[in-house]
């Protein structure tokens, strides 16, 4: 019992990342605005979080730092594609690589420095139950917050009257701006909530996850979450499904390799990208629910004059 609380506790931490990256494309991709840029977005967040904690010795100023970077990145791209009219797939894989080199730059002199990590949360007399207190009162407050940011955007999207005219805004912003929407400037709210919730996903790799700095540190994670959106056909509770698969997946790996698993590393490395993949586009096989949930104006650019 206490053996499979723990996995259970392993496997949120792990997905974790991916659900903030995940849920703020999401997002992003309801409004009609595909940004690629997820993994510079997250490389960047988690430099600047380090970089702010180790230098403030507060990892929570460190989070707000990564959320306010990964917004600084999204705006860049929300002013290239939405004022300038830039294509949004080149200039997101554009921001991916200038995020990488960005943040290998800035985070070089960083790279052996070691920080006092976010500690998870401990509710005396509740933490200590058998299987249930390490199941459900012992995680870091960012998976807490993860969990609640997924249960605010699922009843946002489809609750309330702003969800609504998000969803209008990414199928039709001709007919939202007609009625007397502001279209633009609600895309830009989009992409750099997207930008903010990248950057708290890469500042939970660095002051949580793994509390360090290492380049490329996401490994693919930023991608993995472009995934996921498409995958789960923009519907949240698949979204966080499959972020949590991936974390299962990347525990079974370490797991494998402790035990000694008689599988090169490389291969062991390739199993949570390869399985998550694998896994969603089965339960994803139906073009038709695809095309029935993906916003209609999804990376098409838009012109208030026409």
């Amino acid at each position: 019992m206490e053996t499979a609380a723990n996995l259970v506790l392993l496997t949120l931490a792990a997905g974790t990342p991916l659900v903030y990256a995940a849920l703020g494309e999401l997002v992003t991709e309801k409004a009609g605005v595909l940004n690629l840029g997820v993994e510079g977005m997250m490389l960047v967040g988690a430099v600047v979080a380090f970089i702010v904690a180790a230098t403030t010795k507060s990892p929570w100023l460190g989070v707000l730092a990564g959320m306010v970077a990964g917004s600084a990145l999204a705006l860049v791209f929300a002013v290239v594609t939405l004022t300038l009219q830039a294509n949004q797939v080149a200039s997101g894989l554009a921001l991916s690589l200038f995020g990488v080199g960005l943040s290998a730059f800035i985070g070089l002199p960083y790279v052996s420095v070691v920080i006092e990590p976010i500690a998870p949360v401990r509710i005396p007399g509740l933490s200590d139950i058998a299987f249930l207190g390490p199941l459900l009162f012992a995680h870091n407050p960012l998976v807490y917050l993860a969990i609640v940011l997924f249960a605010a955007i699922q009843w946002c999207l489809f609750r309330t009257r702003a969800g609504l005219v998000l969803r209008a805004v990414g199928e039709s912003p001709q007919s939202a701006h007609a009625i007397g929407y502001p279209v633009v400037r609600i895309r830009y709210l989009a992409v750099l909530f997207g930008g903010a919730c990248a950057g708290v996903g890469g500042a939970y790799l660095s002051l949580v996850y793994n509390p360090s700095w290492a380049e490329g540190m996401t490994a693919g994670r930023g991608w993995i979450a472009l995934a996921l959106v498409v995958f789960a056909t923009w519907r949240p509770w698949r979204v966080l499904a499959g972020a949590y698969l991936f974390g299962g997946v990347t525990l079974a790996q370490f797991q494998a390799q402790a035990h000694g698993v008689e599988i090169p590393a490389q291969y062991l490395s390739m199993l949570p990208y390869v399985a998550t993949i694998v896994v969603l586009a089965i339960i994803s096989r139906d073009l038709g629910t695809i095309k029935l949930n993906a916003p209609a104006s999804l990376g098409r650019p838009f012109h208030p004059e026409t």
